[in-house]
Parts: C-alpha cells; sequence; structure tokens
C-alpha cells in the first residue's frame, strides 16, 4: 500500500510517519484491498486550542474511497482518532460486501 503524506505549517517527521503507518496497518488487519491513502496534516491557528491540530486521511479501496479526518491539541491524537474512524469505516464496508456476498449464494 503506498501512503501518500501532505501538510500544512508542519514538517513530517519519519516518527509521524511511522506512526501512521502502523496505523494503517490496524486497518489492513481489517480488510486487506486497501490500494493506496494520502493523508493530510494541518497545524492551524484556530481560536480553540483543541482544534489546531487535524489529520485527514482517504483510504481508497477497489471502487470505494474513505475519509475521515479528527481535530485534537495534539497531533500524534488526531493521527490515532482519524486512524479510529477510519478503522470504524473499514469494519462496516467489510461487512457490507460480505452480507451482499451471501444474499448471492443463498437466492
Amino acid at each position: 500500500m503506498n501512503l501518500k503524506i501532505n501538510s500544512r505549517h508542519v514538517e513530517v517527521t519519519p516518527a509521524m510517519r511511522s506512526h501512521l503507518e502502523a496505523g494503517l496497518a490496524k486497518i489492513r488487519k481489517h480488510f486487506d484491498h486497501v490500494l493506496d491513502a494520502s493523508a493530510f496534516l494541518i497545524v492551524d491557528n484556530a481560536k480553540e486550542k483543541n482544534l489546531r491540530q487535524a489529520a485527514e486521511i482517504t483510504i481508497h479501496l477497489k471502487g470505494k474511497e474513505l475519509f475521515a479526518e479528527a481535530h485534537n491539541a495534539d497531533l500524534y491524537h488526531a493521527m490515532d482518532a482519524v486512524v479510529d474512524k477510519l478503522e470504524r469505516q473499514v469494519v462496516k464496508h467489510k461487512e457490507k460486501i460480505q452480507d451482499h456476498h451471501h444474499e448471492k449464494h443463498f437466492e
């Protein structure tokens, strides 16, 4: 899986990259048909401190794209939150695929 990371007002360190890769590895345990992923890390000057750091990830599956974003005062917490959101979406997508697949066999 290819991971492309873009950022605004923050330099992506190797630690940030490995943190995101570890999170995406959790997603691949549930569903290994992830083609590629794009991450966008943002540090803004928002008035609310808990909205200053943001992480957005789009993963490309066969025939579908899943997107999630999260805001936090800490960028690593935002990355963890966005991975958790995507993990839930992937599990739901996998269940839908399996449900449709089973219906065809029983008809």
